[in-house]
């Protein structure tokens, strides 16, 4: 067998696993119930979407749990695996190892207005923040949508935020949603996804949601595998996108574990990222974010007892993004860019290939 039909066999089996299941990738572990980040309890998650012409954006509203989380924050730990990025909030998570907020995610632009809707929102719960108490730490956290949407328009309000908080749910809509609509990824479609792993060992889950707006065609694995020559003449626009537009990562844990810990799971979904492709390019900002849902104080456990985690954080994390992509809907936006969608590229290659699902 040839080298290229050994890849026609590969890229056949791979499109024949995509009718039959509509799911690609293999994994190590197991999911949770949905494989989705409610599937640690108590975390859920709304959007607020934009769609009319050039604007093509939105918000999404991450909460961990019920509770007042600037009187009873949880542990948390961030992981920068590039820099290139324009958070809020990251530093004193970083210093503290502590959540205080539920977190955001928006556009480059509209950063600013988020911040001070999560202010206002919690100022709600602990109205002498900033006074009589400390000064509240919000996080919010962006990806440049500027390809699809015209961030200068400034679409995203304040009131978005209370909107998106109030609609959060264990039930969620994923791909071109919420953060998620205007994003791109590996030049396709990309946006909101999320997974979940239960680690049997430690009866503890790992879930995960991505803001996935990152990675260049060229560079796309699939069950590592590269597509790029297939997949761009199934495309309706080039694709026009470097390894530059960020991801962010937030994973929710329901073991007890320290901030230090958490750091160290955070920063293994960069290998979830390197098995679909990505080498964190110069322009993107990549930020992996883990806090823990854990009602007892969290601690230092023997580190060998979170082994299964640092797996589970690279395979959330791929397969998160998988979710992201295969989700997704197609959007056409500012200056009349668009994006088509993996799973609409897939059945395409599939039915050159005389599948059907």
């Amino acid at each position: 067998m040839t080298t290229e039909q050994w890849r026609s066999a590969r890229l056949h089996n791979l499109l024949e696993r995509w009718q039959c299941t509509r799911q690609i990738g293999c994994t190590q572990l197991v999911a949770g119930p949905t494989n989705s980040i409610s599937d640690v309890a108590g975390v859920r998650v709304g959007h607020v979407t934009l769609a009319e012409g050039d604007v093509q954006t939105g918000v999404t509203a991450i909460v961990p749990n019920a509770d007042n989380l600037f009187a009873s924050p949880l542990c948390a730990g961030a992981a920068v695996l590039n820099g290139f990025a324009k958070p809020m909030g990251l530093t004193q998570l970083d210093e503290l190892g502590i959540l205080q907020t539920p977190i955001m995610l928006t556009n480059t632009f509209s950063v600013g207005r988020v911040y001070t809707g999560l202010v206002r929102y919690m100022l709600e719960q602990a109205p002498e923040a900033g006074r009589e108490q400390a000064t509240i730490n919000p996080l919010v956290l962006e990806c440049n949508d500027g390809y699809l949407n015209d961030q200068q328009a400034f679409a995203v309000s304040e009131t978005m935020v209370h909107d998106a908080l109030a609609a959060a749910n264990t039930s969620f809509e994923r791909g071109s949603v919420g953060a998620g609509r205007g994003m791109s990824c590996f030049g396709l479609k990309g946006g909101i996804g999320t997974s979940s792993r239960y680690i049997h060992q430690l009866d503890a889950t790992l879930g995960v949601l991505v803001l996935a707006n990152f990675g260049r065609l060229s560079a796309l694995r699939l069950d590592g595998m590269a597509l790029s020559e297939w997949i761009e003449p199934c495309l309706t626009q080039p694709t026009a996108q470097r390894d530059a537009g960020s991801i962010i990562i937030v994973m929710a844990i329901d073991a007890p574990l320290s901030a230090r810990q958490l750091k160290r799971i955070a920063k293994r979904a960069g290998a979830g990222l390197g098995r679909l492709g990505s080498y964190w390019g110069h322009g993107s900002g990549d930020i992996a974010l883990a806090f823990s849902t854990a009602s007892q104080p969290c601690h230092d456990v023997d580190d060998s007892h979170i082994e299964e985690l640092l797996c589970a954080s690279a395979e959330g994390c791929e397969f998160a993004v998988l979710d992201a992509l295969l989700q997704a809907t197609p959007v056409q936006g500012f200056r009349g860019h668009s994006r088509s969608t993996l799973s609409d590229v897939l059945d395409k290659l599939a039915a050159q290939h005389g599948l059907s699902h």
